[in-house]
């Protein structure tokens, strides 16, 4: 298992960035495919973002293609997700999530009940 923590949330006004950052300790980290997700309160976890083990691959859902970026940095054991032109209702809970697959260049998908490893999460808030 890979021990994951997010950092970087925080209060933005909408059309503005922020960048939200996911480190691992582990050195296994590069087997990992890696994803973000979202949860506001009474709603279900939602994909936003994967990003495959070599980077070169990615996937994003639809609400924030063209505003969100994943990416990684292997070397840093560390997989980011700038976030802009922000709208409020990107308000939620992000949360990381780590999954082992044999590809290097496919991503994790968007289900996340395939992801077996989960940061803390890390609170965005958008306001209008």
């Amino acid at each position: 298992q890979v021990q994951l923590v997010e950092s970087g949330g925080g209060l933005v006004q909408a059309g503005g960035s922020l960048r939200v950052s996911c480190g691992t300790s582990g050195r296994a980290f590069h087997d990992y495919a890696m994803a973000w997700f979202r949860q506001v309160p009474g709603k279900e976890r939602e994909f936003v973002a994967a990003i495959s083990r070599n980077g070169a691959t990615t996937a994003y859902a639809d609400a924030v293609k063209g505003r969100l970026t994943i990416s990684r940095d292997n070397a840093k054991y560390l997989v980011s997700l700038q976030m802009n032109s922000l709208k409020p209702e990107d308000t939620a809970m992000y949360y990381c999530a780590a999954r082992s697959i044999m590809s290097l260049s496919a991503t994790g998908g968007a289900m996340a009940n395939m992801y077996l490893n989960w940061g803390q999460g890390t609170q965005v808030t958008v306001s209008s």
